[in-house]
């Protein structure tokens, strides 16, 4: 008895093709824009939370530009979303190199 082969797709491609580059990118984003958002709330890791918040601002900028599927960009803007404010809080608190230089 013959099956028909399935093909493995990701989580986020919602055509059916695999969109390996856009998925890391998508994770990536997340994942960076979470540590920025969780470590903005302690003003002594700044540099940890600007640094992590401008990382996730620049791939998921890059991710919405080559994104294919709109699962690939919900979970984009909201990575986005947290980096930033990660990154802005991180600014307020002392900036990318905040004691560090000067």
């Amino acid at each position: 008895m013959a099956q028909a082969a399935r093909r493995q797709t990701s989580l986020f491609a919602t055509d059916g093709k695999p969109h390996p580059l856009q998925d890391t990118l998508a994770v990536v984003t997340a994942a960076l824009g979470l540590l920025a958002l969780a470590t903005a709330g302690f003003p002594s890791l700044h540099l940890l939370t600007s640094w992590a918040g401008l990382l996730g601002i620049l791939s998921g900028g890059y991710g919405q530009f080559i994104s294919v599927t709109t699962r690939e960009r919900t979970v984009l803007v909201i990575g986005l979303g947290a980096s930033a404010i990660g990154f802005f809080l991180g600014m307020a608190h002392g900036g990318l190199f905040g004691g560090l230089i000067g």
